[in-house]
């Protein structure tokens, strides 16, 4: 009979999980107590859109931890990420990372639209807003040559300390890969915190004006995604302190160090096209940059 349970496939049959069932239900909680909290609706009186909503981000919270737990005891300890399985996640993180692009394409497009076209006859409202100009008339942009090039550096340089982390895993070096993840961690949040400090000091906002809601869309969002790689490595750091990860077998850390390249690359566009292009440094348009 124990013959009958010996694994002689390349393949992972996932155990029974009650995840998928568990997330679904709290994103449908979360997403209704958003609508319900935004729109000030009320059940019988009550106000339950933002008890609704914070418990069903919990609930998403506690899906992620418990999913992704399970995802690496069964990496490290039940051995069931054979090189199919690896070769199969790498195809999903490929294109988890395909989507991700397209994600910041749109904030691209609606960006490039109104700078191009400011001054477009047929769109009314634009030229109304914008004044035919790109920067629009009354809005002080940031000089790229402040906060937003010095976050640039930081990036760059997040860059080299993960790709040093992953070289010294792959020649088994434990010690260069901790201090490599603890580096890039570091600076991971220092770019956060230069982002936050520069939208701190923001002379225009989100609402009321075109620049500003496609500048924070673009420059948020991948703030956003920068704080998830963050904390994406910081989760590799924890699990290399633990022992996990070998030379042959680390996709959690692969995947991460891929997530984080991405971020770089992605800031490398919006450095060049919102911050420089964009502050009419390059382009005859609009008001001095200046901050």
């Amino acid at each position: 009979m124990a013959e009958a349970h010996v694994k002689n496939h390349d393949y992972h049959l996932v155990d029974p999980s009650p995840w998928p069932f568990v997330g679904s239900i709290s994103a449908f909680v979360t997403a209704v107590g958003a609508i319900m909290w935004m729109k000030t609706l009320a059940i019988g009186g009550l106000h339950a859109g933002p008890v609704l909503f914070g418990a069903g981000f919990i609930g998403i919270l506690y899906t992620m931890f418990s999913w992704w737990g399970d995802v690496i005891n069964e990496a490290e300890y039940k051995h069931d990420h054979t090189r199919v399985v690896q070769l199969s996640h790498r195809y999903g993180m490929i294109m988890f990372i395909a989507s991700e692009v397209m994600f910041f394409v749109a904030w691209f497009w609606a960006y490039f639209d109104a700078s191009l076209f400011a001054n477009e006859a047929k769109q009314f409202a634009r030229f109304e807003f914008t004044g035919g100009h790109w920067p629009p008339k009354g809005i002080e942009v940031f000089n790229p040559f402040h906060l937003p090039l010095l976050n640039t550096l930081i990036l760059l340089t997040s860059g080299t300390t993960v790709t040093w982390a992953h070289h010294a895993l792959l020649h088994n070096d434990r010690n260069g890969l901790k201090w490599g993840l603890i580096l890039t961690v570091i600076l991971g949040a220092l770019f956060s915190v230069v982002q936050g400090y520069e939208y701190a000091h923001a002379h225009f906002a989100f609402k009321g004006s075109i620049y500003g809601s496609t500048f924070f869309m673009a420059t948020g969002f991948h703030g956003f995604h920068v704080l998830i790689g963050t904390i994406f490595l910081l989760v590799c750091l924890i699990r290399a302190l633990r022992g996990h990860f070998s030379p042959k077998q680390h996709l959690g850390f692969e995947f991460a160090a891929w997530y984080w390249h991405f971020v770089d690359v992605v800031w490398l566009f919006l450095f060049v096209a919102i911050y420089l292009w964009g502050s009419n440094w390059g382009a005859a348009a609009g008001v001095a940059a200046a901050h």
